[in-house]
């Protein structure tokens, strides 16, 4: 069969031949046995009803052995023979090219090259999903080739409950994850209910069909590494010959080394997962690869007396690599940490003194084991970045929940209220202030075409169109402007791209709208074929997370969740292609609720009118927010938007003395 073909048969009607599992795959760590005999029965009724009755037989034992084995079903019996890449838009069976963007997006978030563990359907965030099993792949891809525009398909965490009646300015595809009741939104709940096939771990782009692979996080990392050395040097000084500790290489943490280069420091990356580091290496995200600690400790000497802009990935845990370095006297000017804690229980995060293969099997085996050898890490990691710190290293949280879980463990890393930790959210001390409350934030684009070239011609196009901005650009946002300014010209260089033809660029409302304004006439000329615009949920407005998107929100509103689901419910009726809200992503289940959405701009008149609107209100919901909690810069910004924009009305806050205020109880 042609690659056109499989898509259009959905479930096949002739039962694959079941597969071997690749042997060189990265894959997914089992999950908790966590199932009673009736709910085991219920998850293999649930399994089997995306099947006719006469495959019951052989795909109830088989899904039974995944579900031992895996913990989960992925029903790989099912997983299509074709190659699993972005193709051009043009190669996908589609009545409606909205449709057909969709699927090059699915595609490309199931990209053995970009994706985390792809024969699971997990993008990355050791469990970011896409779909549950790959039956839910096949009926949604063969739903997105036959559907109109005016119909959208309706998406329940990977499952297509199926396509509705809707009109041309809807959505082609509205999409939930994990979106649990509040009640039966526990650790073990997530588990049990995931387990059975009726729920899924969306992370943040992985569900919503948004993720670029590491480049998609590479600016934002960028940025804060070098706000956070801007932190603590003199306005003379330069990150170069400057360390740079943390930890991670899978998918969003593998973005940290290439970012550190960029922004021109030394970076040293722990990882325990000698595949994920090796991969990333291999991708020349990674410019050194070591193995052992005597090689790390020269290697970063040998750096730091050449005042190198370099990155190097460590095998082995990043706790030892703190604790040696203090032995050694080595000074770490930035510390952090990105492992998977949002799922620290189930290879989210490895505990130090354990072997990788070890660690695995105390997840399958033994997991009360597991989490008390867990929990004594988190105590010694905080306690040897406590150590550092007193020296004066500037560490951050990244927004992974490593506080977080520090706490919960006991570690040292509460403030003296006992309610604030001792150390910030990345947020808290820098895109926070610096971008989200002025409205900069991850706009992102995708070349459907394919062609290298058109991705060039996007970024000539973005830098013309930012350099014209910064030429009238107020004061308080010139250092970001020029940062931006700064990434565009140097993209291709830095040899960003993995998977699709996509960029990523922060930027305001006033630079998306008129970035995307420029590519639709681009497309509309035929210099470039269609784009699909889209931004990480980590940004101004798409998500509520009071740890880290939304921790410099101090009126106590940060624990609220209204803005993310008003960004999403407003993006729909303005013009989005798809959207997207999400229980979870980032920093774990049930700490967060976020939202996406995706936009093809395809030259047309309409779709001109549908950007204007949306981009506009997609950051302006955030910066309202923002203001009305009473955060200076987003009051500047939503400000300026009001003079641009006289239709915008928004509420603002009057500012209390605090003097006021002391008295009173």
């Amino acid at each position: 069969m042609t690659f056109k073909e499989e898509i259009l048969q959905g479930i096949p009607d002739v039962l694959p031949v079941k597969k071997p599992y690749p042997k060189q795959a990265n894959r997914a760590p089992k999950r908790k046995d966590i199932l009673s005999q009736e709910e085991k029965q219920l998850a293999i009724r649930n399994a089997l009803r995306y099947f006719p009755e006469k495959w019951h037989g052989i795909l109830a034992e088989e899904f039974a052995e995944e579900l031992n084995a895996f913990g989960r079903i992925y029903m790989y019996r099912f997983k299509p023979n074709y190659d699993m890449y972005a193709r051009s838009i043009a190669d996908y069976p589609a009545k409606s090219i909205q449709a057909a963007a969709i699927m090059l997006m699915i595609q490309n978030n199931l990209d053995p090259d970009v994706a985390q563990h792809p024969e699971e359907l997990i993008t990355y965030g050791g469990n970011g999903s896409v779909f549950q099993n790959w039956a839910q792949y096949l009926l949604t891809m063969q739903y997105l080739a036959t559907m109109t525009d005016e119909q959208t398909l309706h998406m329940y965490s990977g499952h297509p409950m199926g396509l509705f009646p809707s009109s041309r300015n809807a959505p082609r595809v509205v999409v939930t994850n994990g979106m649990m009741i509040p009640n039966y939104s526990q650790p073990d709940d997530w588990e049990k209910f995931n387990a059975m096939g009726v729920t899924q771990y969306g992370q943040m782009t992985a569900g919503s069909f948004m993720y670029i692979g590491p480049q998609g996080i590479v600016h934002g990392t960028t940025i804060t590494i070098m706000n956070a050395f801007r932190k603590i040097l003199s306005k003379d000084d330069t990150p170069s010959g400057k360390l740079f500790l943390t930890a991670g290489l899978g998918g969003m943490s593998g973005a940290q080394p290439k970012a550190g280069t960029i922004a021109g420091c030394i970076t040293i990356c722990a990882e325990v997962n000698p595949k994920a580091a090796r991969k990333r290496y291999e991708q020349g995200w990674v410019d050194v690869l070591v193995e052992s600690m005597d090689d790390l400790l020269a290697r970063t000497r040998a750096a730091q007396s050449q005042d190198e802009a370099l990155s190097i990935a460590y095998i082995g845990n990043v706790v030892e690599v703190w604790e040696r370095f203090f032995e050694e006297g080595i000074f770490i000017h930035v510390g952090s940490d990105q492992t998977s804690l949002h799922i620290p229980w189930t290879g989210g995060y490895y505990p130090v003194g354990t072997t990788f293969e070890e660690a695995n099997r105390l997840i399958r085996e033994d997991p009360e084991d597991f989490k008390v050898k867990v929990q004594a890490s988190l105590r010694r990691h905080a306690a040897a970045i406590n150590k550092h710190a007193e020296k004066g290293t500037y560490f951050f949280d990244y927004g992974n929940a490593f506080l977080l879980e520090a706490s919960r463990a006991g570690a040292d890393v509460m403030a003296e209220n006992n309610i604030d930790f001792k150390y910030p959210s990345y947020v808290q001390d820098i895109l926070g202030p610096m971008c989200f409350d002025y409205g900069f934030g991850p706009f992102r684009w995708v070349c459907t075409s394919g062609k290298m070239v058109d991705l060039e011609r996007t970024d000539e196009i973005a830098l013309t169109v930012l350099q014209d901005l910064m030429k009238e650009a107020p004061e308080d946002i010139k250092q970001q402007m020029q940062d931006n300014i700064t990434w565009i010209k140097n993209a291709k260089a830095n040899n960003l791209v993995v998977g699709s033809q996509a960029r990523i660029l922060y930027a305001d409302a006033e630079g998306r709208s008129k970035i995307a304004q420029a590519f639709n006439r681009a497309i509309k000329l035929g210099d470039i074929g269609p784009v699909v615009l889209g931004r990480d949920h980590h940004d101004v407005s798409g998500t509520d997370s009071p740890y880290r998107e939304t921790s410099n929100i101090y009126d106590g509103s940060k624990f609220t969740a209204d803005m993310a689901v008003h960004n999403v419910i407003g993006d729909s009726f303005r013009g989005a292609t798809w959207v997207s809200i999400h229980n979870g992503g980032g920093v774990g289940w049930g700490e967060v609720i976020n939202g996406g959405f995706g936009l093809l701009l395809d030259g047309t008149e309409a779709a001109e009118i549908r950007l204007k609107s949306m981009l506009f209100y997609d950051v302006n919901n955030g910066i309202a927010r923002r203001s009305w909690a009473r955060n200076k810069e987003a009051l500047f910004a939503i400000k300026r938007e009001m003079e641009r924009r006289p239709d915008l009305k928004v509420t603002l806050p009057h500012i209390v003395d605090d003097a006021l205020l002391e008295n009173l109880f």
